[in-house]
């Protein structure tokens, strides 16, 4: 998801996004060393036979409804035994500096694509390769596993807005779909599948487009899609926003304007199997005038892609990255950037009724009724929010609680060469550092009313600089434990009873890769851990800006073993 910086950073941070999404690094072949050793497994691969019955995580939330909560007969981690977690194996992924397509675990194999434009299998307990292919652009979006009539799929989304159903045995392609001529559009949230259909959601890049003073903004519109999962034949597709875009003012540059734009969906959608409704969570306007139906929660009839019913929680958020460089493009609502990132939540309380949960930049936390048009049930501020604040990735439930992490970041531009500062991606001018005592925090709130029951702080970052104690990065929990990663490159677990933190791992650094690399950890941010047959895996390393750059997906299991 995009995020903004204010005054003088806003003239380099389109090209810095840009080139952090596109960079491949440098690879063995590029530098002139030999091509690295691949840790290949061992012929013949094991059976993929009902994978679903085997301990898995599937998506982005594990399930439809985005819990972000494995059981415990599927974690196999008990909370005792999480202090002992230790590295088992590490990844290197090639051609990346962001770490940020969430492992999906299935039949004993990990399915999960890269930057660097491959998608990769590899086994679950040794971390070697089954196969890896090439998307033809990068992969950020979470991979979904699903049957059909001829065996099991994996389905994903990438960043040119094509949807790719392969082979999960072989990585064999067995169909490709366009979902989205505009030049800007991108698939960011992971596929959902729901019996035959498989539901995506489009975002877009226009919103940094935009800071070009050339650019005709804005013209993009955010979307759900329904294919048939398996032709990848289009059954509907819905735009988050009804009315076309039209020819508005012109800017002080002289450049035509159009709107309305925007709302796009940067999260997987939920599936409510009882009312047979996708609900997303969209993102603001992009150029005027502003629409009921950006900054809210959607809920569309998953038959038919009919919009039943929106709530809006930010009005009037028409902005683009324009703004933050006070250029042509920006839009005269210029508003407050307040997107949801993170999935909708689908939950069932104790008293059998339902609540919907959404958490946004703004920092604070809803409660929607799903079977009442969307009625707010309750709300709660758990950070300051803003531009680069509140809740970005998303929140983790259990039968009782629902577990949110605050980012609240603060970065600043500084000269190159400030300790602690990374270097800008696009202007070697200019550095960023990231604020060591702004942002961070994890909260426990009842399900039913909002009531805060426990927050714990980040346990700060003792003066080291560009340290951040922001966390941002999706939050995870299994019965007993709650896992947050943040940008200081920490994965902590936390007590699911009183936020005690009881375990601390720090990924950054060097590791030793399976695949015959060196993986480097780095900020945790966007991807939560997945926990799966007493494995946890988590991504680390983010270069954004001010944040620590890395490859790694990390193995942890009790001991090490």
């Amino acid at each position: 998801m995009k995020r903004m910086i204010c005054g003088s950073v806003g003239a380099v941070l389109l090209a810095s996004i840009l080139c952090a999404q596109g960079s491949r690094g440098t690879t063995a072949e590029e530098d002139g060393s030999a091509a690295p050793t691949k840790a290949a497994c061992p012929a013949p691969a094991p059976a993929f036979a009902d994978p679903l019955s085997a301990p898995h995580w599937n998506g982005w939330g594990g399930e439809p409804s985005q819990h972000r909560f494995q059981p415990a007969d599927m974690a196999q981690l008990a909370a005792a035994d999480v202090p002992r977690l230790k590295l088992k194996w590490a990844f290197g992924i090639p051609g990346a500096s962001r770490a940020y397509a969430q492992p999906t675990i299935m039949g004993g194999r990990i399915f999960f694509g890269s930057q660097g434009e491959k998608v990769y299998s590899l086994d679950a307990s040794t971390g070697c390769t089954y196969w890896e292919i090439d998307a033809g652009a990068s992969v950020r979006a979470a991979i979904v596993i699903g049957e059909s009539e001829t065996g099991w799929r994996a389905y994903f989304g990438d960043a040119h807005a094509y949807v790719h159903a392969v082979d999960a045995v072989t990585g064999k392609e067995l169909w490709t779909r366009h979902i989205d001529e505009h030049v800007a559009a991108r698939i960011t949230g992971a596929p959902l599948l729901a019996g035959t259909t498989l539901f995506v959601a489009v975002s877009s890049s226009e919103e940094f487009r935009a800071m070009d003073p050339h650019y005709p903004c804005c013209t993009f519109r955010g979307s759900v899609v329904a294919l048939d999962a398996a032709t990848g034949k289009v059954l509907w597709k819905s735009y988050t926003i009804t009315q076309e875009p039209e020819p508005r003012a012109k800017s002080s540059a002289g450049v035509q304007l159009s709107g309305p734009s925007g709302a796009a969906i940067w999260s997987a959608p939920t599936y409510d199997a009882v009312k047979s409704m996708i609900y997303v969570a969209t993102g603001d306007n992009y150029s005027d005038p502003p629409t009921a139906t950006s900054d809210a929660v959607l809920a569309f009839n998953a038959a038919s892609g009919e919009l039943v019913w929106s709530r809006q929680m930010t009005a009037g958020d028409a902005y683009n990255m324009a703004c933050s460089a006070k250029a042509a493009n920006c839009p005269q609502s210029k508003g407050p950037d307040l997107d949801f990132g993170s999935s909708a939540i689908l939950a069932d309380l104790a008293d059998g009724k339902r609540v919907l949960l959404a958490a946004q930049k703004s920092g604070v936390v809803t409660a929607l009724d799903p079977d009442r048009g969307g009625e707010i049930v309750w709300q709660k501020r758990i950070g300051r929010g803003g531009a680069l604040g509140g809740v970005m990735w998303g929140p983790a439930t259990d039968s009782g609680k629902i577990y949110v992490a605050v980012s609240d970041v603060k970065i600043r531009p500084v000269a190159p060469g400030t300790p602690g500062s990374q270097p800008s991606l696009a202007d070697p001018q200019i550095a960023f550092l990231l604020d060591n005592a702004g942002g961070g925090g994890l909260h426990a709130l009842k399900l039913d009313t909002g009531e805060e029951v426990w927050a714990t702080p980040h346990p700060g970052c003792h003066d080291v600089a560009g340290c951040s104690p922001a966390q941002s990065a999706a939050v995870t929990a299994i019965p007993g434990i709650v896992f947050s990663g943040g940008l200081d490159g920490h994965l902590r677990a936390y007590s699911a009873e009183d936020g005690r933190i009881i375990w601390d791992a720090d990924t950054k650094g060097e590791h030793p890769a399976v695949n015959g690399v060196t993986a480097h950890g780095g900020s945790i941010d966007g991807p939560g851990p997945v926990v799966v047959g007493g494995v946890l895996y988590v991504n680390s390393g983010s270069a954004f800006y001010g944040t620590i750059p890395g490859d790694a997906l990390l193995a942890y299991s009790v001991d090490g073993r």
